[in-house]
């Protein structure tokens, strides 16, 4: 069942209505649903998709031709393959003169491995015989470094000829949780806590009856389909997937900071610094800054992908018990007790994603320019403070807290974001979110209606509808 992507799914049958040749570069990390969106996409449409595999020039243009002569059966008593990609393209080209044809061209970054030139073949035939067609080109590619600077990047032939850029990211916590129709909100969130929003995780979880099983099945068993899923992405994006993966485990253990990460995992400082660029550009960790302040000097390192988060978190000092079949007994002895605080940070992120939808439907005070967190010291007290929630335009914001804990929320958290908010004399209109995982007291629903402050609980992130 195809879940979620309608965005992307409404655009590119826009693009699809429109005549003329059409060049689309779609990317993302690997798991994210690319494919999927595609072969939905092409459902009823005169399509050629091949998907590339790691392989010499030779082999890949016998598959491509296969590909197109499949297509084109009349072409195959003439021919048994294509000569060169040169004529293959050109054949195509033909076929295109008239009615919309898709090409979709899928993990790109293989097919070019295997001919460095093929991005100057295809830019030449972009230049001259594409431009007249009704061609629809699709590269698509998994390899974030490729996409971006070999397709994408001004140094590439590509450069400039697409019509439209499709970076593919996870799901948000809302899209996560259709794929757990029958469950708990708690559930839900646990389960994009520990897939983060990727379609074949999720999948893979709700396959179990619960969230639970589907942890304990996948995660927690030697033969779990995401056991050793995070070292074998490393080991197919990087050359030293061992320095990475020490890197990561810092990370997820606490150290923040490249200083404390370098000591922490015991490399050097500058080869720490290139190795963590290389971890952003592929999207598994982030750079964080305090929202409104781009000094390097508070700048925090933070796992951007949320299954990495769980798994460095809670399955490498558990191997032992995990491959002597106690995978059960790590859950309920050994993650548990952190699932809290774990859950704490994630349903933050929720929260700053559930204010993203909902200033994308301009249902909020002010319709906001950027979001994120501020941490910080108190101009008065000199004590370091912290903000889970800031966005804003101008002199508007709103500030958020959130809380994920098993009791209600009393006025005393009001009082406080109020006292916090005030630290940030810079807005002089501003609007106080408080998020709850159990809901709120009345003496703080109360003084909520008096001071205007929005109450959100956790079944409305959900019910947005």
């Amino acid at each position: 069942m195809f879940i979620g992507r309608q965005a992307e799914l409404a655009e590119l049958n826009r693009l699809y209505e429109m005549t003329g040749f059409r060049f689309v570069v779609m990317y993302g990390r690997r798991r994210v649903g690319k494919t999927a969106l595609i072969t939905e996409f092409i459902k009823g449409k005169d399509c050629i998709f091949y998907i590339s595999i790691e392989r010499n020039d030779v082999a890949a243009l016998g598959d491509f031709s296969a590909k197109v002569l499949e297509r084109f059966p009349s072409a195959s008593s003439l021919i048994e393959r294509f000569p060169s990609w040169d004529s293959a393209l050109s054949y195509i080209s033909e076929q295109a003169s008239e009615g919309r044809l898709v090409l979709a061209i899928d993990e790109y970054p293989y097919l070019a491995s295997g001919n460095p030139s093929i991005s100057s073949i295809l830019q030449k035939h972009i230049d001259t015989s594409f431009r007249t067609t009704n061609l629809f080109l699709i590269l698509c590619g998994s390899s974030m470094s490729f996409m971006e600077n070999q397709v994408l990047g001004y140094k590439s032939p590509l450069y400039g000829r697409r019509s439209a850029q499709f970076h593919i990211k996870p799901f948000d916590y809302y899209d996560a949780g259709l794929f757990f129709p029958q469950s708990q909100y708690e559930d839900k969130m646990l389960a994009y806590a520990v897939c983060d929003g990727i379609p074949q995780y999720l999948n893979a979880v709700a396959e179990c009856e619960n969230v639970t099983d589907g942890i304990c099945e996948c995660f927690l068993k030697k033969t779990g389909v995401l056991y050793e899923e995070p070292e074998n992405l490393l080991k197919q994006e990087l050359r030293e997937p061992a320095v990475y993966n020490t890197l990561i485990s810092s990370t997820a253990g606490g150290a923040s900071r490249l200083n404390e990460i370098s000591v922490k995992s015991g490399e050097e400082l500058r080869k720490c610094s290139k190795y963590l660029k290389s971890l952003i550009d592929l999207h598994i960790l982030y750079k964080e800054y305090p929202y409104g302040v781009k000094t390097e000097r508070k700048s925090v390192y933070m796992i951007s992908d949320n299954m990495f988060r769980f798994w460095y978190r809670f399955i490498p000092q558990n191997v032992t018990a995990i491959e002597s079949g106690l995978g059960r007994e790590v859950y309920s002895l050994r993650i548990v007790q952190h699932l809290s605080s774990y859950l704490g940070r994630v349903f933050e992120d929720a929260c700053r994603d559930y204010l993203k939808r909902q200033n994308g439907t301009q249902t909020l005070p002010f319709m906001f320019d950027g979001i994120g967190r501020w941490w910080g010291t108190n101009p008065e007290t000199r004590a370091k403070e912290e903000i889970d929630i800031i966005a804003d335009s101008g002199e508007k914001a709103i500030f958020g807290e959130c809380k994920w804990t098993s009791s209600e929320v009393g006025p005393d958290v009001l009082t406080e974001l109020k006292r916090k908010s005030k630290m940030l004399a810079q807005y002089t209109d501003t609007t106080l979110f408080l998020f709850s995982k159990t809901g709120f007291r009345k003496s703080l629903t109360d003084l909520a209606s008096q001071s205007s402050a929005v109450l959100i609980s956790l079944q409305e992130l959900y019910d947005l509808d």
